[in-house]
């Protein structure tokens, strides 16, 4: 039984940059399904929404969506932007070329999307502004130390926010993915990393330990289903407000 105190250090199979096959597309069209099932890109959507007011009002709104896989989170949003008549400016980031070629297939459809394969830690790519930054299933990859680094980057990068959607490690999260993927008879891929996602995710505890570890002060932190949170950063200014985090 896996040990859910702390998170799990074990690499996912879809963190080989090198992994380009037949199974990794299946794996993509999977975890979209999931997402779909289980309300995943919710979270995302409603702080497009909060944030909304505070778009900008004589351009379109630039945001860039790091490790955005398969590029379903940016359809999503594309989508909403043009239910909502919000003019918007989309940008896949992604290491693997693989995942890259798949997204820029899958939307087509979405000239208001575009894909870069680009290193999120060169120098680059920190030097690029945009509105916001989302990160969807995302931050779980990465170790408390690397997110230490990162957090305050992105929150200084993006113009408006950060909007993170990830996983709450949690028991009944984890043995529930597991035995759904078993019974639908998922990819070795999505059998391994599901629950192993779960496991690397995080709890209250470790949102506020790593917010504070990386100075971030200004943030909503909420719970949402299922098993997700919902992570806004706003952006970091002199006269920033008390610490804010909302919890429902």
């Amino acid at each position: 039984m896996p040990d859910f105190s702390s998170r799990a250090t074990e690499e996912e199979l879809m963190d080989d940059l090198s992994l380009a096959s037949d199974a990794l597309r299946r794996n993509l069209d999977e975890l979209e399904t999931i997402n779909t099932w289980l309300g995943g890109y919710a979270p995302v959507l409603n702080a497009l929404e909060k944030l909304r007011p505070q778009f900008p009002q004589n351009r379109p709104l630039r945001l860039a969506d790091l490790g955005s896989g398969g590029g379903d989170t940016l359809r999503h949003i594309a989508r909403w932007a043009r239910k909502h008549a919000v003019p918007i400016e989309l940008v896949g980031i992604d290491a693997n070329p693989f995942m890259l070629e798949y997204a820029a297939r899958k939307a087509r459809n979405y000239p208001e999307i575009r894909f870069r394969q680009q290193d999120i830690f060169s120098a680059d790519f920190q030097q690029q502004p945009f509105d916001i930054l989302t990160c969807s299933l995302f931050c779980h990859h990465f170790s408390d130390a690397a997110l230490a680094q990162l957090l305050p980057q992105w929150q200084q990068q993006a113009g408006l926010a950060v909007i993170i959607n990830d996983l709450h490690r949690h028991p009944l999260a984890y043995y529930s993915i597991r035995w759904l993927t078993r019974l639908f008879r998922g990819s070795y891929l999505v059998q391994h990393d599901a629950p192993l996602s779960v496991a690397r995710a995080f709890t209250r505890p470790d949102w506020q330990q790593l917010l504070a570890a990386a100075g971030i002060t200004t943030y909503a932190l909420r719970w949402r289903w299922a098993f997700r949170w919902q992570l806004i950063l706003r952006r970091e200014h002199k006269s920033s407000p008390a610490p804010e985090e909302q919890t429902r």
